[in-house]
């Protein structure tokens, strides 16, 4: 699961899908935790005379009982005037008509037919253990049946795009009237995936199918490693995805990692303090965007707490 969950939290904070979320078989609900768990995820800092821009790393998902949204980060968004996400989400409806305009399309053969022979047999199970028709998925394309299978089983086993960084963090911000701005929007984020040639498409579905028996091993992986503030472990884990497919890799991880750095460095140029919330995979790795702001001559620092 960790290439095709990598290819997911690297682009979407998930809830973009929220008409897969719908689909999805209902998960038992989780007992109340019987206290909070403490999370320390890693927080950089890039700062001059008058502005201060704040890097923190999310994993889009989460289940109840971590206490993370405190110490360091709480002060550093306090502290912050703006909150950067990815993405900021459209209303239902046009996400809805986003998703089938860009994510389906209504002739030519159906996925299954598209899949090599030795992955549909595969493909089928994948999509009857979720609950989900065979033929739903017929009329998507690769990408977006990809998505829907690496979303849907992590939500069954109670993770939330609810409980996640990116959807605590708006909520506190529109309780305190602070502006909130996308690094990109929904269209863009669809174009990504959309642009992939459809063999690449193809492999990132066959990828995902492949490792769905790993899911609650990966993502229980992940979640232990950002709450721990390891970065390196957590980019080790969420972009070796990137390294096997490394043409999707340029497109979802390093190209967009750059144009973020150039855009901090242009908002740089101005004063105020911001908070800018990623996927935690974007500031890790030889691809990050604490990378590709060297070469604006701006350093990230750690935030040590």
């Amino acid at each position: 699961m960790r290439r095709s969950f990598a290819f997911l939290a690297s682009l979407l904070a998930l809830s973009p899908f929220g008409t897969a979320a719908q689909t999805a078989p209902a998960a038992a609900p989780p007992a109340a935790p019987t206290r909070m768990v403490d999370a320390d995820p890693a927080l950089w800092v890039v700062r001059d005379r008058d502005t201060t821009i704040y890097l923190f790393g999310t994993i889009h998902v989460l289940k109840p009982g971590l206490s993370w949204f405190d110490e360091a980060v709480k002060k550093a968004f306090d502290r912050s005037d703006t909150l950067v996400l990815e993405l900021v989400m459209p209303d239902p409806a046009a996400m809805q008509a986003l998703v089938m305009n860009t994510g389906f399309t209504t002739s030519g053969p159906t996925l299954t037919e598209k899949l090599p022979e030795p992955y549909r047999a595969a493909y089928t199970d994948a999509l009857k253990s979720l609950g989900i028709p065979p033929a739903a998925l017929d009329r998507a394309k690769p990408w977006t049946a990809a998505i829907n299978l690496s979303l849907l089983p992590v939500l069954k086993l109670g993770y939330d795009p609810n409980q996640g960084p990116e959807h605590v963090l708006a909520a506190a911000a529109a309780a305190e009237h602070k502006p909130v701005i996308g690094l990109e929007t929904a269209a863009q984020q669809f174009g990504y995936f959309d642009s992939l040639a459809e063999p690449l498409q193809i492999r990132f579905l066959e990828m995902t199918v492949r490792d769905l028996p790993k899911t609650g091993s990966e993502i229980d992986r992940m979640v232990s490693s950002w709450s721990k503030g390891d970065p390196d472990a957590l980019g080790r884990t969420l972009n070796e995805g990137m390294i096997e497919q490394p043409e999707i890799g340029k497109v979802l991880l390093s190209d967009r990692n750059a144009r973020w750095a150039t855009w901090i460095a242009e908002r740089m140029k101005k004063p105020g303090t911001v908070f800018i919330a990623v996927g935690a995979g974007h500031l890790a790795g030889g691809q990050s965007v604490q990378v590709w702001l060297r070469k604006h001559h701006l350093k990230a620092v750690r935030v040590r707490y």
